[in-house]
């Protein structure tokens, strides 16, 4: 029998005294999503938190007609031509593009915010993997199990040329262990520190002999593979590299490092407790690592959607450059150059392809610095100013709130603070400090609340 998550990730509910509003409509969407436009907030604070939640479970966020169909297909089939276009040329400045791309047009955000979670957590760089193809296709393996059980995940990581090049898997061979991709397994991508001891990673290294890339593909040779018996967390056998990956899965930490990196992702600095943490880690222990089952309690929880998680985490540089971008409606046609977006995130701090090392990016306040906040600012100016387009093509701010029913002067402050900040009405400290629309648009996202979702 399957326990309860009990009252710590009760169901939310929306009440007298925490309602569903604009602000948690747009606190939804950037923590699960990249922002979202004005009809998306309209329609999602019409159809209630159970609706908005299941579109974004189920990736449909924003098209549901009869041709919505057609539209994802075209739309995979334009990325499938950007990513080939950036592998044949073997261009990783491209690969970044057509991530940006993605993230701006696919009718599953969720599942591009959880691509970049397992980026970031099984960090590896292009800088020591050299291969635009392998990194693609590591990409697309983040997409293809974002939500499945996590074994699913593990199992394929574990073998990923682009993951077994970055930790020296070459080097490992029965003669000289190495300790690399051992240590990282265990510490990085399944039980978190403290739960293994020096000598587990040294006989897991020995585990994993034999675990190597040829011309781009996964090999498994034997003549490498040390197989004689070894000690792994108290369990004696002849054990292989499959034979760890399994125990990984099967040992509690694995799942409460999950908890915790999916909290890391959806609660803010408001941390989840320890027996929040616990009590969705024994969910996963029972649910097979179901990352969507962890996922949607989350989504659907009243910690998730209480005031105290609301505005109080900083967004990434990519969250913060696709979700202005989209809230906006700037990415309508024509689109910017996703090139351009590609090299805004990388100058404010998060190079995608290139995390800054095995631990990833450390997130939350590291990415606010005097540096990043002038970046920041810069950004949104040459966003706002159009100079992402070509030929150039500045927002048109006024219009953009008209055509959303905010045509008078005092209207449009309101329509861009509930669009931009999730609030009824600008901080005292922005409002009569804009000569124009645009103007409006640029302080709001210069500001310090911007820098919240």
């Amino acid at each position: 029998m399957k326990s309860d998550t009990g009252s710590v990730w009760q169901r939310w509910r929306p009440s007298e005294a925490e309602p569903w509003n604009v602000s948690r409509v747009v606190h939804l969407h950037r923590r699960a999503g990249f922002a979202a436009t004005w009809d998306e907030i309209g329609r999602d604070l019409r159809e209630g938190p159970d609706a908005a939640v299941s579109r974004l479970l189920r990736s449909r966020t924003s098209d549901e007609t009869e041709h919505a169909e057609e539209k994802r297909n075209e739309f995979e089939r334009m990325s499938s031509v950007i990513a080939d276009a950036a592998t044949s040329s073997d261009n990783i400045n491209r690969l970044k593009a057509w991530w940006l791309y993605r993230m701006l047009f696919s009718p599953d955000p969720l599942g591009e915010r959880l691509t970049l979670m397992w980026h970031n957590h099984f960090a590896t760089s292009y800088v020591k993997v050299a291969d635009v193809r392998l990194m693609r296709r590591q990409n697309e393996t983040f997409r293809r199990f974002a939500r499945a059980p996590f074994g699913e995940m593990l199992r394929r990581l574990a073998k990923d040329p682009a993951v077994l090049i970055w930790l020296d898997a070459d080097a490992n061979r029965k003669e000289h262990p190495n300790e690399n991709l051992a240590r990282e397994i265990m510490e990085l991508f399944s039980l978190g520190v403290g739960s293994y001891t020096e000598q587990d990673i040294k006989e897991a290294a020995r585990a994993l002999t034999g675990w190597s890339v040829n011309r781009g593909e996964f090999r498994d040779y034997s003549k490498n593979h040390d197989d004689g018996e070894k000690t792994i967390f108290g369990n004696r056998g002849k054990w292989t590299g499959d034979d760890l990956v399994r125990m990984l899965l099967d040992h509690p930490a694995t799942a409460r490092r999950l908890a915790f990196r999916i909290c890391e992702l959806l609660m803010g600095e408001e941390f989840p407790s320890d027996d929040m943490l616990n009590k969705l880690a024994d969910g996963l222990r029972e649910r097979d690592l179901d990352v969507g089952w962890a996922v949607e309690t989350v989504l659907r929880s009243e910690a998730f959607f209480s005031d105290g998680n609301i505005g109080n985490r900083v967004l990434g540089p990519v969250e913060f450059v696709v979700g202005a971008t989209k809230s906006l409606e700037i990415a309508a046609p024509p689109p910017p150059s996703t090139l351009l977006l590609a090299e805004a995130t990388a100058s404010l701090g998060q190079d995608l392809f290139y995390p800054p090392n095995v631990f990833g990016w450390p997130g939350g306040r590291s990415w606010l610095t005097s540096r990043t906040l002038i970046g920041r600012a810069n950004f949104v100016a040459a966003l706002v100013g159009g100079e992402l387009h070509a030929p150039t093509k500045p927002l048109d701010a006024a219009a953009l709130a008209a055509s959303h029913g905010f045509a008078a002067a005092g209207s449009i402050d309101s329509f861009y603070a509930e669009l931009l900040l999730g609030s009824p009405q600008l901080p005292a400290e922005l409002q009569q400090s804009a000569a124009s629309p645009r103007q409006l648009v640029t302080t709001i996202l210069a500001s310090p609340e911007a820098q919240l979702g």
